[in-house]
């Protein structure tokens, strides 16, 4: 299976610094920060009016900041939610704290899925923000009754470990930040994060009823539960490929790469790589997959016997 199984809406054109209602009771404003992984760039969303929260306020950029607090100008921010600690997503919210003086409220600082290996360093260490440290933590089921909405706190492990979703109670939507996205799969890196919790978060949605999702990129996920099968196929269709290509022989993971991602953007190998690393961690921890010491990105991995 390949990523053209899943069909991708990459319609979004909402120009940086221009303030859109995407639904009722909710704004949304553009970051000018392109990239292969940003897209066209971070999306802060705004819920209520009067008293209103921001969620994912963005980079430390101070355009997109200024452009954020003019559009709250004259209204009380009274949280700002934190989907996940990537440096395009979190470190904004210091400045609009300070501010506006709303609390920040997240699932937690920034952590690894799991303890590193012998000589291992965090490979995408420059996008962790490392410096934030919500002053309200949520945990999964909790609720904040913020910018008129209830919001629930929804636990989404696997892009980043203190990856959280927001419901909005009663409205079929639902903030999925980094975790589903209408232009893309969203990058599982580890030792930041992992496979296993990622496809469980895919799971854990996909049992939920809400039917619109609004990401940290791009335009809104519409027949949400239906895009959630999609990417869960996907990635299923991926680890496929990746036992497929071994079935023929032990490989490497730019062997993997090379044989799974047709025609991907060079810019994206490393990525690509440690996505397959992501799976390959999953596959040799269910036992599926086999190689020397922990998994790691130079190694060589074989079907278990």
């Amino acid at each position: 299976m390949s990523s053209n199984d899943i069909v991708f809406d990459k319609s979004f054109d909402l120009p940086a610094g221009r303030v859109e209602e995407v639904a009722p009771g909710v704004r949304r404003l553009l970051c000018d920060n392109p990239s292969p992984f940003t897209w066209k760039g971070t999306v802060s969303y705004i819920l209520g009016r009067g008293k209103v929260a921001i969620v994912d306020p963005g980079p430390d950029d101070p355009s997109h900041i200024a452009a954020l607090l003019d559009a709250v100008r004259g209204e009380t921010v009274t949280h700002i939610l934190v989907t996940h600690t990537h440096r395009d997503h979190s470190p904004g919210a210091a400045a609009v704290k300070a501010a506006t003086g709303a609390p920040t409220l997240a699932e937690g600082p920034h952590r690894a899925a799991r303890a590193l290996n012998l000589g291992e360093v965090p490979r995408m260490e420059a996008s962790n923000d490392i410096d934030f440290r919500p002053d309200q933590i949520l945990a999964d089921g909790d609720t904040v009754e913020a910018g008129g909405f209830v919001v629930e706190a929804i636990t989404t492990p696997g892009h980043t470990m203190n990856h959280m979703a927001f419901a909005l109670r009663d409205t079929g939507m639902l903030l999925s930040g980094d975790h589903v996205m209408a232009w893309a799969t969203s990058v599982v890196a580890p030792p930041d994060g992992a496979m296993s919790d990622y496809m469980a978060s895919l799971q854990k949605l996909a049992t939920r009823s809400e039917s619109i999702y609004l990401p940290g990129h791009g335009g809104a996920v519409r027949d949400a539960p239906g895009f959630v099968v999609q990417y869960i196929r996907h990635r299923e269709g991926r680890e496929a490929s990746i036992l497929g290509r071994l079935r023929k022989g032990a490989a490497d993971i730019p062997t993997l790469v090379r044989a799974i991602y047709i025609g991907l953007d060079p810019r994206l190998t490393g990525a690509a790589g440690l996505s397959v690393l992501a799976h390959l961690e999953d596959l040799v921890t269910r036992g599926v997959v086999a190689t020397e010491g922990a998994p790691s990105v130079a190694g060589l991995y074989r079907l278990a016997a």
